[in-house]
């Protein structure tokens, strides 16, 4: 698998230099949308925390007065070729499905925003502008060279050995390099030097808490470490859903790892519950985006199920800045 992804990676790489090259010597060109574009990216392939940055710099957004719609491919939903109007910023329009699983997830979490789907990006900012939207909000859109950005915003993390899409000098385009606390001071330090006309900021993963799938409430962790637990998820790095699991004690005895963005069919859940009855576990726990995919699911309304629920913290500087773009912008 590893080496897929690593075949992946060079393959991708060396589709984004070409790309790359034919907008450096101005032989394509970017298409400006009618909206000012803050862009949300990553060089690297899933995992990086971009959801949870989109909610926060959306909520941010609202909160300080303006209307922002999310522009997002809908990556394996039913619209991600012909498009489709997700969240008119009143109501969700359609289910997961259409939009895919992690639009979907914005749309629960801020019902106040628009939220566009398809690859068609620019037809998705002139949608956004029609139906009253101020800015648009580019979900992982820094390798769509397309569409024109007024702000380049890319979460990078130079310690961890994971497979990239396009070149680390990339990053050279960015003006907002946002990158997790606990990165080595030297390595920072060399980042800072290599891209100088980037703003480094930094960010922490925190654990919002386990809400009930079925319920309404939270579990304390203390309680559920207690427990004998079975453990899923259907993303991009596993790994860091056990890592937080591991931190709040909590030791699954089984731990399922499906594909990122994975739909979980019948059969799928069927395996879950019954290894669920066959280990005796006393709970299960899955993450936010896998949540929102199985909770009209009868399978587990007579199990108790629990969400991890993750919050991104920037520094305050970051939104400081933002605020700064925002009074040029609108």
């Amino acid at each position: 698998m590893k080496f897929l992804l690593f075949l992946l990676s060079l393959f991708n790489r060396s589709g984004c230099q070409i790309k790359n090259w034919f907008y450096k010597k101005k032989i394509s060109t970017p298409k400006k949308a009618p909206l000012s574009v803050i862009s949300v990216g990553s060089i690297a392939f899933g995992g990086t925390e971009k959801t949870p940055l989109v909610i926060n710099l959306i909520t941010y957004l609202i909160k300080h007065g303006f209307k922002p719609a999310l522009i997002s491919r809908g990556y394996k939903g039913r619209w991600e070729k012909s498009g489709g109007i997700l969240s008119d910023g009143k109501n969700i329009l359609a289910p997961w499905e259409d939009s895919g699983d992690e639009p979907f997830m914005v749309a629960q979490s801020i019902p106040q925003a628009g939220i566009f789907i398809g690859k068609n990006r620019l037809l998705s900012c002139q949608k956004a502008k029609s139906l009253g939207f101020e800015l648009a909000v580019l979900d992982d859109g820094f390798q769509h060279r397309r569409l024109h950005r007024d702000l380049d915003i890319v979460l990078y993390t130079p310690a961890e050995k994971i497979a990239f899409r396009e070149p680390v000098s990339s990053l050279k385009r960015a003006n907002i390099l946002l990158m997790k606390k606990g990165v080595d001071p030297q390595r920072k330090k060399r980042i800072r030097e290599r891209f100088p006309e980037s703003t480094v900021f930094e960010y922490s993963v925190k654990n919002k808490g386990f809400f009930r799938l079925v319920e309404e409430g939270r579990e304390p962790g203390e309680k559920l470490k207690r427990k004998k637990v079975l453990a899923f998820c259907g993303i991009a790095r596993p790994e860091r859903f056990l890592s937080i699991l591991h931190e709040e004690g909590i030791k699954p005895s089984f731990f399922f790892k499906f594909p990122d963005h994975h739909p979980y069919p019948k059969s799928s859940l069927e395996k879950i519950t019954e290894k669920y009855k066959k280990i005796n576990a006393e709970a299960i726990i899955t993450t936010e985006k896998d949540a929102l995919k199985i909770i009209h699911n009868n399978s587990f309304k007579k199990i108790p199920a629990y969400y991890l629920k993750i919050d991104l913290e920037v520094e305050d500087k970051f939104y400081a800045r933002i605020s700064n773009l925002l009074q040029n912008w609108v």
